[in-house]
């Protein structure tokens, strides 16, 4: 095992990164790959390098960074994406840009599926400004280029791809409709010089806090309170809650929300009327999509102008027990899983979702008796192959979580993904 402790240290001090989080395993297999890029065999001199390189550290960041990501990947937080930006934001601001932040970024498909969301809801998005960001230069330029492959486009609802996608023999090229509407750098959230100068209303910083340290933890949230704007609103993945306790952060009105409580705001009418929107922008299509106006199916309810999500006692669905987990209520969550199971008990999804709140939890065994049971009734069920991979990683089991990464690689075509 090549596990040097400054190594270590250095990758923590730079990116954040919690060791123990994603396992020595992975650490390992990064600190390999550069040594023979490096065409160094000793463990000692890469050290030497990487302290004294820039370029070098950079490289082990990449191979240690692996983005896992696609579009559309939690409907919820966009939908409340969308709820925000038409029923808080575009009321209050009759004149002026809606600013939106994706940390990190990855390979674009958060950000673009923002730009997607709101352009199918009818959002303005002459108005729109999307600020993309990731620690990877690699990653960047894949974003840039905007090429995606059948990893990329996950479940049964892949209408936006007819929509916003022309396919050619790369793969799928995103329109510049929505395109135009990213802007990608690259930034370290945990440096002193992150963003300045500027605050946005809505943040998705998602599967990002889960890698840290709680100390590490802390600092992230602080940079992105500083950077959230008065009524803005922070999206955060799901488990991912938990780490904002005590930071001063709420949940929203919207569905997956935070809200700093001096940013509270009263509930909108429904009965309130919108301004005037100016013309929607035109949205290419293939000469054979129907003309009809695209309606994204994730996102009825603007169109319908219904009620804000009521604070009455849900069903014990997944998608309750998921909100539950997505406002740190782990043990409720954790609850609500367990009566649903009682119904369903043959339900993959359901113990992938437990094994997602018991490793929030810090109960790795659970989690893991759980992703088992999940693999059992889903062999292929791949966020369950990655996240029972992680967690192997964690254990210092690294022949396990490599064999799951091999499962899951053989699930995408063309050998895409880690």
């Amino acid at each position: 095992m090549l596990w040097n402790a400054e190594i270590v240290a250095l990758l923590e001090r730079t990116i954040g990164l919690d060791a123990e989080s994603i396992g020595p395993s992975l650490i390992d297999r990064a600190i390999r790959e550069r040594l023979a890029a490096c065409a160094l065999d000793d463990l000692d001199a890469y050290r030497q390098r990487v302290s004294a390189s820039g370029e070098e550290l950079q490289a082990l960041i990449e191979a240690v960074v692996v983005p896992e990501t696609w579009f559309f990947r939690d409907r919820e937080a966009f939908a409340g994406l969308c709820r925000f930006a038409l029923d808080r934001w575009l009321p209050r601001h009759p004149e002026g840009v809606l600013r939106l932040l994706s940390v990190p970024c990855a390979t674009g498909e958060e950000p673009y599926t923002m730009a997607m969301a709101l352009i199918d809801a009818g959002f303005p998005m002459g108005r729109c400004s999307i600020d993309a960001i990731d620690v990877s230069a690699a990653s960047l330029e894949r974003a840039n280029r905007a090429v995606y492959g059948k990893n990329s486009f996950r479940g049964d609802d892949l209408g936006f791809r007819d929509r916003h996608f022309e396919r050619t023999a790369a793969g799928e090229q995103l329109k510049e409709a929505v395109r135009w509407a990213v802007r990608f750098s690259q930034g370290n959230l945990l440096a002193a010089d992150f963003v300045s100068g500027t605050t946005y209303d809505a943040i998705f910083c998602c599967n990002l806090l889960i890698y840290f340290d709680r100390p590490t933890q802390v600092r992230a949230v602080a940079a992105l309170a500083r950077l959230l704007a008065p009524e803005g609103v922070l999206f955060v993945g799901r488990a991912e809650a938990a780490a904002l306790r005590g930071s001063g952060f709420t949940t929203a009105t919207v569905p997956r929300g935070f809200a700093l409580p001096s940013a509270a705001l009263p509930p909108v009418s429904v009965a309130a009327e919108r301004p005037a929107m100016p013309q929607r922008l035109a949205v290419p299509r293939a000469a054979s999509a129907p003309a009809a106006k695209p309606r994204w199916p994730g996102y009825p309810r603007i169109a319908a102008r219904s009620p804000l999500p009521s604070a009455s006692p849900q069903p014990c669905d997944l998608e309750h027990a998921g909100r539950l987990a997505d406002q740190g209520r782990l043990e409720e969550a954790a609850l609500c899983c367990g009566r649903y199971l009682q119904t369903h008990a043959f339900s993959a999804p359901a113990h992938h979702l437990l094994g997602v709140i018991r490793a929030a939890s810090g109960d790795l065994a659970s989690a893991a008796a759980h992703y088992r049971k999940a693999l059992y009734l889903d062999p292929q069920h791949p966020d369950t192959l990655l996240h029972f991979a992680l967690l192997l990683e964690r254990q210092g089991d690294a022949s396990g979580a490599q064999r799951l990464h091999m499962r899951r690689r053989r699930l995408e075509p063309n050998g895409e993904g880690r």
